[in-house]
C-alpha cells in the first residue's frame, strides 16, 4: 500500500511538471492581436457619430487583450486541480446569481438593449454576467454528469432516464427564462442549448432521449420566436433575402403558400453582403474599407468578419479562419487526450462553445441563417466576450499540463 501511494504522489509530481500547450496560447493570443487591430479600423464612423477620441475603442480593447493573455498565462501555470473547479463553480454561481437580480437593479447600473437590461455598469466599464455564466455552466454539466450521468447504464426505460436528466431539463429552463425573456437573447440560449445535448451524447445517453428533446427545442424555438415580435421581425428580414432562391427549387403550388410580399429590407445583412464582395480575393487594405462608414452598425462587433473581410480580402479571411479552427483542434486534442472524465466534457464544452458562436455569426451575416446577435470568439470588440474566453482558454491551457507522459510525447513529435 505505502509503495502504491509513493508511485500514485510520484506520478502526481511528474503530471505537475508538464508544460501547457503554448502553441494554443500562441494562437489565442494572434487572433486577439488581430482584434485590436480592427477594433481601431472598424470604428471609425462610431468614433465620429458619437464624437469619441479615434483611439477610444482601440486603447479600450488593447487594455482588455493584455489582460486576456495575462490571464491565460497565468493559468496555463497552475495545476487544474487546484483551478479549473473553484473558477468553474464560482463563475456558475456569482453569475446566476448576477443575470438573476439584473432585471430589478435600478437602470444608473445597468445598460439597456432592446429593451433588456444586458450589461452591469461597473466603474470604467460595463460587464455583460451571461459570457462568464455560459463558462460555469459548461463546468457545471461536466461535473454534474460525472457524478450522476456518465457511470448510469444506457439501456434504461425512458422513465428512468427523464428522471435521471430531469434537474438538467429544469435548471436550463431556468436559463432560458433568464436569457431569453429577461434579456432576449435567444442567440446565447441556442447555443446553450446545443452544448447541452452533444454533452449528453458524450454522457452515454440513449438516443430516443434526444429525439423527446429535439421535438421539445423545436417546440420551445418557436414559441420563443412568436412571444418576441423583434425575432418574427428578424425571420421576415431573414426570408425576404431567401425566399426567391428558396422558392426556385420548390414545386409552383408551394408559392402560393409561402411567398410574402411587403416584407422589410435586410439591410444590415446585405450591407454585410457587399462588404464581403468589396473585399475580393486581396481586400481593400486595412483602414480603407467603405461599408464601415455609416452603411453597417456594429461593424466592429457583431458584423466584425465582414468588415474584416472588405479590408483584408478572402485570403485574410481564410488566414483568420484557419486560426480559429486550429485553436478549436488543438482544444478538441486536449478533450480526447485528457484522462479526468470531467476535464473531458470541460474542455469538450468549451471547443463547442467557440466553434458554435462562429458558425452562428458568420452564418447569420452571410444570410444563410437569422441574425442572431452573438459576437465572434475573440475576434469581436467587447471587454466581457474576450475576458471571459481568456478565462476559458485559460482552464483549457492549464488542464493541458496533465496530458499524460506518453501523449505529450507524441505530441512533441508530431508538433
Amino acid at each position: 500500500m505505502y509503495s502504491n501511494k509513493n508511485k500514485i504522489k510520484s506520478i502526481s509530481s511528474h503530471l505537475n511538471c508538464q508544460k501547457a500547450d503554448y502553441p494554443l496560447l500562441i494562437l489565442v493570443s494572434l487572433l486577439i492581436s488581430v482584434s485590436v487591430i480592427f477594433s481601431y479600423s472598424l470604428s471609425i464612423y462610431t468614433v465620429e457619430y458619437y464624437g469619441y477620441n479615434q483611439f477610444h475603442f482601440f486603447l479600450r480593447q488593447i487594455m482588455v487583450a493584455i489582460v486576456a493573455i495575462s490571464i491565460m498565462w497565468t493559468f496555463s501555470l497552475i495545476h487544474p486541480d487546484k483551478l479549473v473547479g473553484k473558477v468553474g463553480m464560482t463563475l456558475f454561481l456569482v453569475f446566476f446569481f448576477l443575470m438573476v437580480i439584473m432585471p430589478f437593479l435600478p437602470s444608473s447600473m445597468v445598460t439597456a438593449s432592446g429593451g433588456a437590461n444586458r450589461w452591469i455598469r461597473l466603474p470604467g466599464f460595463s460587464l455583460s454576467p451571461v459570457e462568464f455564466f455560459k463558462i460555469g455552466f459548461i463546468y457545471f454539466l461536466s461535473w454534474s454528469f460525472h457524478r450522476k450521468v456518465i457511470d448510469q447504464p444506457k439501456k434504461i426505460s425512458l422513465k428512468k432516464e427523464s428522471i435521471l436528466l430531469a434537474p438538467y431539463f429544469l435548471t436550463f429552463l431556468v436559463v432560458v427564462f433568464i436569457v431569453a425573456f429577461l434579456q432576449k437573447d435567444l442567440g446565447q440560449v441556442v447555443l446553450l442549448g446545443i452544448i447541452l445535448v452533444i454533452l449528453l451524447i458524450f454522457a452515454n445517453r440513449s438516443f430516443k432521449i434526444f429525439l423527446i428533446l429535439g421535438a421539445g427545442a423545436l417546440i420551445g424555438l418557436i414559441g420563443l420566436i412568436l412571444a418576441a415580435p423583434h425575432r418574427i421581425q428578424r425571420i421576415y428580414s431573414w426570408w425576404a433575402m431567401v425566399q426567391d432562391g428558396i422558392l426556385s427549387v420548390l414545386p409552383s403550388w408551394a408559392e402560393g403558400y409561402l411567398r410574402i410580399d411587403e416584407l422589410p429590407e435586410p439591410y444590415q445583412v446585405s450591407h454585410s453582403l457587399n462588404a464581403m464582395h468589396n473585399g475580393s480575393f486581396l481586400g481593400q487594405g486595412i483602414s480603407n474599407g467603405d461599408i464601415k462608414v455609416g452603411f453597417l452598425s456594429e461593424v466592429h462587433t457583431d458584423f466584425v468578419l465582414a468588415g474584416i473581410t472588405e479590408e483584408i480580402g478572402l485570403l485574410g479571411l481564410i488566414f483568420i479562419v484557419g486560426i480559429m479552427f486550429s485553436i478549436i483542434w488543438r482544444i478538441f486534442r486536449i478533450s480526447r487526450r485528457i484522462k479526468n472524465p470531467i476535464y473531458h466534457l470541460f474542455t469538450l464544452g468549451i471547443a463547442l462553445m467557440i466553434i458554435i458562436a462562429f458558425l452562428i455569426n458568420s452564418y447569420g451575416i452571410s444570410g444563410m441563417i437569422p441574425i442572431k446577435g452573438i459576437a465572434v470568439p475573440l475576434l469581436s470588440y467587447g471587454g466581457s466576450s474576450m475576458l471571459s474566453m481568456s478565462i476559458a482558454v485559460g482552464l483549457v491551457l492549464s488542464i493541458s499540463r496533465i496530458v499524460p507522459e506518453d501523449e505529450v510525447k507524441i505530441r512533441n513529435k508530431k508538433d
